[in-house]
């Protein structure tokens, strides 16, 4: 019974992977598909200010050093973007290996809980076994 307890689980947690794996990478390859679409407001990185409500919290040389770094970051991100489609046929394989790992991984935690489970039931955790009639057989 302990057997088919956890081997379900072990077959739950691979589902709830798979169905992990599957969700991640259709919005991960959804959004690199359509970043190109956002790189007219990349461009714009410069313009970037400290919001209405974080502005008296923050002071001003942080304000435009960090309008600065982002100005100066825009033709990094213009790059990236213009790439990001190109790298969507990438995330399928790198999903595939990442998937497999994980579906490795909780096998061998299957067969790890099957040992176990052996190894509790030969110590005599059940009661039953080939030494429980022993004691009669000797007299």
């Amino acid at each position: 019974m302990f057997y088919a307890l956890s081997w379900f689980f072990v077959v739950a947690l691979l589902a709830l992977w798979s169905l992990a794996a599957w969700a991640l990478h259709a919005v991960t390859v959804w959004t690199v598909s359509n970043a190109g679409a956002l790189t007219g407001a990349a461009s714009g990185a410069g313009t970037i200010t400290v919001p209405g409500w974080l502005a008296p919290w923050v002071p001003p040389e942080v304000a435009q050093w960090a309008s600065q770094a982002l100005a100066g970051l825009g033709p990094f991100v213009d790059g990236l973007l213009q790439a990001a489609p190109a790298l969507a046929g990438g995330l399928t394989a790198a999903t595939w290996v990442i998937w497999g790992i994980g579906s490795v991984l909780l096998v061998l935690l299957g067969a790890g809980l099957h040992l176990l489970i052996a190894l509790w039931r030969r110590r005599g955790g059940n009661g039953s076994g080939p030494r429980a009639g022993s004691s009669l057989a000797a007299v």
